[in-house]
């Protein structure tokens, strides 16, 4: 998949790490940078304490710190990168274009050649629309749904995200300088619990305007009749389905989700692996919808989505490379069968170490987690952390299994030796029943939390 001739694989030393330089520049960010990144799954808190490496550079499966350790890197960029780390044609693709100017004041052709390749990809949706992330995306979506239905309801599945906006932040711990008003019409129901939709449904059905959720997990695949139900209720109660495929998008199919399961939703949102790594989402769904903030509408306008860089030539360049690549290739198989190795042979390393009620890995193949629990079988942040610890300490940088079509036999080779490693250190502090002695600092803690503590700065730093 990727072209790794000028990048030679090699595996990484193993051993405890020197981040010198890393913790240096993590202090100084904390300085410049509220919570020390420009993303909280990214930050340092999220990483054992002091372990959190500052990235240089990368290439195919690999990301290189600034302190010189390389590392077999998982999670890759939020699940954004499908294709690998400096794909060459993506990079092609995006030089060649950016030397020809990258922001205009009026529709470049290229727009015109995305959205067509787009349209071709999900052939459920009419038009799109392209933003610069996903949460610009899901709140357009919720707001042509109020639109058009002259409701406020929305119903949103407990997944685990869909918008740093206020009527999604603001149901999570972390939801300071939120008013509660905005979050009183957002109602919740569970995934795969068709009884908690129908209950919602019944409370609430004249009042909503939309219902939202991702068609599948990581985790978790639908349940036989739970998406044609949903799709049924929303029919029968006139309220729009909206699928967030910001992740089963390109990961699942490269036509989503819906194109696997076999129910459409009105909207769909786009986002993380349609730019390999570049910043492009979208907003696709039925005509009549979306023509809602258009020109051919008699109706109230939607101000839909509109932003300076939202079309910019670079990340559709971007774009449309991966959508070539998907159709002259199968990244989606590869990683498949990567992440199938992988899952298999980590857990079948943990029932051999003794620990296979304790450490898994479980999900879909190409959107691997892995599971940590402490001694009474209970999820636990120190454990976790610990077995990150090991892995990073053996050249092995992720808080998933989540991989690339760049992934190769040789990356899985290092990844399961750094688990039979970590996994011999995990056993120990399950003999003894904690972590203490082992662990290196402080846990990591949830990124969306009410207050800094339990990872709030040392005064030190």
């Amino acid at each position: 998949m990727t072209d790794m001739s000028t990048h030679p694989v090699t595996a990484p030393v193993t051993g405890r790490r020197d981040f010198t330089r890393s913790n240096q520049i993590q202090a100084r960010l904390h300085e410049m940078v509220p919570g020390g990144a420009h993303t909280y799954a990214r930050g340092a808190d999220q990483y054992p304490e002091a372990m959190a490496p500052i990235i240089a550079r990368g290439h195919g499966s690999r990301a290189i710190d600034v302190d010189g350790n390389e590392f077999v890197e998982y999670g890759i960029g939020l699940r954004a990168v499908t294709l690998g780390h400096g794909f060459a044609p993506v990079v092609a693709a995006v030089t060649d274009v950016i030397t020809r100017g990258v922001n205009f004041s009026r529709p470049t052709y290229l727009e015109h050649q995305a959205a067509e390749d787009f349209l071709q990809l999900v052939p459920t949706a009419d038009m799109v629309k392209f933003a610069k992330n996903g949460s610009d995306a899901t709140t357009a979506a919720i707001r042509l749904a109020r639109a058009a239905t002259g409701r406020e309801g929305v119903g949103a599945c407990t997944q685990p995200f869909f918008s740093v906006d206020d009527w999604f932040i603001g149901l999570s711990p972390m939801n300071a300088g939120i008013p509660a008003s905005t979050t009183d019409p957002v109602y919740r129901f569970h995934f795969n619990d068709i009884s908690s939709v129908e209950a919602m449904f019944d409370d609430h059905g004249p009042d909503l305007a939309c219902v939202i959720l991702e068609a599948a997990t990581s985790t978790a695949e639908p349940t036989p009749g739970f998406l044609e139900t949903l799709r049924a209720l929303c029919d029968r109660h006139g309220t729009v389905l909206i699928f967030d495929e910001m992740i089963t998008g390109f990961r699942w199919s490269e036509h989503g989700a819906q194109s696997l399961y076999g129910v459409v939703p009105d909207l769909s949102t786009w986002g993380k692996a349609m730019g390999n790594g570049f910043p492009i989402a979208a907003l696709a769904g039925k005509r009549e919808l979306m023509e809602l903030g258009g020109l051919n509408t008699d109706a109230h306008r939607v101000f839909l989505l509109s932003t300076t860089h939202g079309p910019e030539s670079a990340s559709l360049a971007a774009f449309r490379a991966v959508v070539a690549t998907y159709a002259t290739s199968n990244p989606i198989a590869t990683m498949t069968r990567f992440g199938t190795l992988l899952r298999d042979g980590v857990n079948e390393r943990a029932v051999a170490a003794g620990v296979g009620g304790h450490v898994s890995a479980i999900g879909r193949p190409a959107s691997l987690v892995f599971t940590t629990a402490d001694t009474d079988g209970v999820a636990s942040q120190a454990f976790r952390t610990l077995f990150m610890q090991e892995l990073i300490d053996h050249g092995v940088l992720g808080q998933s299994f989540v991989c690339s079509a760049a992934h190769t036999d040789t990356d899985l080779e290092i990844t399961l030796h750094a688990v039979e490693q970590a996994l011999r250190v995990y056993r120990r502090a399950l003999e003894a029943g904690s972590v203490d002695g082992l662990l290196r600092g402080r846990p990591v803690a949830p990124a969306l939390r009410a207050t800094a503590a339990p990872r709030r700065l040392r005064t030190s730093q």
